[in-house]
């Protein structure tokens, strides 16, 4: 809720002249109400801007004198009298009144519309209303995610009043940019017209270029999508806006303890440096990154090399002798999971190309690309390379 104070600042109330109760201007503001003789004065409703024209008084100052007192006793913001042919000037009791009770008042020319002041005001107040409900999303999720060492019954509160009952499976998804010198604001529109067409409901702040989500497991609307497709949709709308893919999203696990929140959070990091050290984007969900854990932790590295060796080694030779870039080729193959469309478009080749050169790598690999088994095993010895080339660095 703003103050009388901050409302008279707006550029848009400039021609508003406060003629007394300049002590008053703290007062909080939340609506604004034209009220034209004391039999209204109930609707009258407590940090209510009160404005009268006088077109019911007949120059009436004695009824005006009571309206404004009576208005006080409501507990309204202030007083706004638009002066006309109705009230040509404001007396000195009410001025004096005005100061005596530290209530603000205001006197508006003729030549200016109350219904655009009723509308200029009720916009005003929306907007600070939104701004003032992101400024206390941003504190309880701040709390939530940094500042939750022990149980904290406001913040259970808080998130309940957000729709958020006790109990829900809870989980973090960080989005950023790959290049830190580029603002995730870039891309919010992106994300959150995708992410209002995917959940219900969700609460989200931006820290340290990083756009957060809390994410509540039973708001999804699309259960038969997969969290993938929503990411692969973002990330198409990002490289045609950008000409390339500067956006990193990472899902942590659910929990449904609050404490664990924070856990959720540091598991959607680890997806983004994981795909910023290995580069690839597929990995989206911590649950995801598994066989990253089991490569990393093979005693013996000569087993994960060999299996390397022989899954790409061929390949790699080829293109060295031939100067061709089917490994290339292959790993955006897998990362585009096939698709000959897809490929085609983000390589700018045609559709022949694309089934040239899937048909050239199964001949050299002595592969079925179309294999699940044999897809995998690709994957697997191309996530080895990620690896053995970070081990390197």
């Amino acid at each position: 809720m703003i103050t009388v104070r901050e409302f008279i600042h707006a550029p848009e109330f400039k021609h508003l002249q406060l003629i007394a109760g300049e002590k008053g201007l703290n007062r909080k503001l939340s609506g604004i109400n034209v009220i034209e003789s004391t039999d209204l004065i109930s609707f009258c409703r407590p940090n209510e801007l009160i404005v009268t024209t006088g077109v019911q008084m007949k120059n009436d100052i004695e009824q005006l004198e009571t309206l404004i007192r009576q208005s006080y006793s409501k507990n309204v913001a202030g007083y706004i009298i638009n002066i006309g042919p109705y009230i040509p000037e404001v007396p000195k009791s009410i001025l004096q009144f005005a100061d005596d009770y530290q209530f603000p008042l205001f006197q508006l020319d003729w030549k200016h519309r109350v219904a655009d002041l009723l509308k200029n005001t009720i916009e005003l107040l929306s907007t600070t209303q939104t701004s003032y409900q992101q400024e206390n999303e941003q504190k309880l999720l701040y709390n939530l995610i940094f500042r939750f060492d022990r149980p904290n019954i406001s913040i259970e509160e808080n998130l309940h009043k957000r729709g958020i009952p006790k109990g829900a499976e809870l989980g973090i998804i960080t989005c950023t940019t790959k290049n830190a010198n580029h603002s995730i604001s870039n891309y919010s529109d992106i994300i959150f017209q995708e992410f209002n067409n995917r959940y219900n409901n969700f609460l989200s702040f931006t820290h340290n270029n990083e756009l957060i989500f809390l994410i509540n497991r039973s708001e999804v609307k699309i259960n038969h999508i997969p969290f993938s497709k929503t990411v692969e949709k973002i990330y198409e709308k990002v490289i045609e806006k950008s000409g390339e893919l500067d956006l990193i999203i990472g899902m942590g696990n659910f929990y449904t303890n609050l404490k664990k929140v924070a856990r959720s959070y540091d598991e959607s990091l680890t997806v983004i440096r994981l795909v910023k050290q290995h580069k690839n984007p597929s990995i989206q969900k911590y649950k995801e990154i598994g066989t990253y854990k089991i490569i990393m932790n093979v005693p013996d590295q000569s087993i994960i090399k060999t299996f390397h060796q022989d899954m790409l080694g061929h390949l790699y030779f080829y293109d060295q002798l031939h100067n061709t870039d089917f490994v290339d080729f292959l790993r955006i193959f897998l990362e585009e999971n096939g698709s000959a469309n897809k490929i085609s478009k983000r390589l700018f080749i045609h559709r022949n190309t694309v089934n040239y050169k899937i048909n050239k790598i199964e001949s050299l690999l002595d592969l079925d690309l179309n294999s699940t088994f044999a897809r995998t095993n690709l994957n697997v010895a191309f996530m080895i390379e990620d690896v053995l080339n970070q081990q390197k660095n």
